[in-house]
């Protein structure tokens, strides 16, 4: 008896050794050129294939099949028989496990497949590296976003839109003196551009320099430069008369809000809160 209930734990052991292995803690962008496992489905099986970027879809998943742990722990593998099905992925709360080397032989994959190649012709392009730290600003991974903007940065810092794009990189990892020095080179060069003109609005009011960020904001109106993000530039300054419980400022900024079209109805929502806030003081 005692030599069964052995055996039953050292079965046990090996089944969890056999899928402990999977961790489903990754988000979709941190799992580029990987093969990624999907969390158990109401078949017991895992869904797995290769996570990629393409350059005009974004991140996707190329679909390979599925895979289950048999109750002796041994692998079972269904290829799919269409072998480039893509799936394009979103940004949202799915998490997915990196398939460690240990599976590739189980799972009949290469490390790298073969395939991937043909995606990678690229890869030291300014544009390419431009449309990356693009796309990894835009999922928040910032410090991965500057890698690729850096680099495309010392091949031409004068490309359209890359200054600026290093700049919201700073200022989604808080560095607010770096992303004010690159804005300033972006607005030599661009002056009139509203999104970098967003940006370096944003990037004063961060700095608590409001004055000099409602001179910029009173500027793009008086040049009538596309009024696009006059609203969040608003918000950015209210914000701060907010911190400071200003609020005699603050609603003169709330007045100048309401000015401009604004479909972003989470900026009401944080006027609301804030309004509530300011008269329980």
């Amino acid at each position: 008896m005692k030599r069964l209930i052995l055996f039953l734990l050292a079965f046990i052991v090996i089944k969890m050794n056999a899928q402990d292995n999977l961790i489903f803690n990754r988000r979709f962008i941190e799992c580029e050129d990987q093969w990624v496992a999907f969390s158990i489905n109401e078949d017991s099986s895992h869904i797995y294939g290769f996570i990629y970027i393409d350059s005009q879809a974004g991140l996707t998943l190329n679909l390979e099949g599925r895979f289950k742990y048999e109750p002796d722990s041994s692998l079972v593998v269904k290829k799919e028989q269409d072998t480039n099905i893509k799936v394009r992925l979103e940004n949202n709360n799915v998490n997915v496990a990196i398939i460690p080397e240990e599976m590739f032989n189980d799972l009949h994959v290469d490390s790298i497949p073969e395939w991937l190649k043909y995606y990678k012709t690229d890869v030291d392009s300014i544009t390419r590296l431009y449309k990356w730290g693009y796309m990894y600003n835009g999922w928040g991974l910032c410090d991965k976003a500057l890698e690729y903007l850096l680099k495309a940065k010392a091949i031409d810092v004068e490309y359209k839109g890359l200054l600026t794009e290093i700049a919201y990189s700073y200022n989604c990892l808080k560095k607010y003196d770096l992303s004010a020095e690159v804005l300033a080179e972006a607005l030599r060069l661009n002056p009139t551009d509203a999104y970098t003109n967003k940006e370096y609005i944003y990037t004063l009011s961060q700095q608590k320099n409001i004055q000099k960020a409602i001179e910029q904001y009173e500027k793009l109106v008086e040049l009538e430069v596309d009024d696009t993000y006059n609203a969040e530039n608003c918000f950015n300054i209210l914000g701060q008369f907010y911190y400071q419980k200003d609020v005699k400022n603050f609603k003169k900024w709330v007045k100048e809000l309401r000015k401009w079209p604004n479909s972003n109805k989470k900026i009401d929502a944080y006027i609301e809160m804030m309004e509530k806030e300011l008269k329980k003081n």
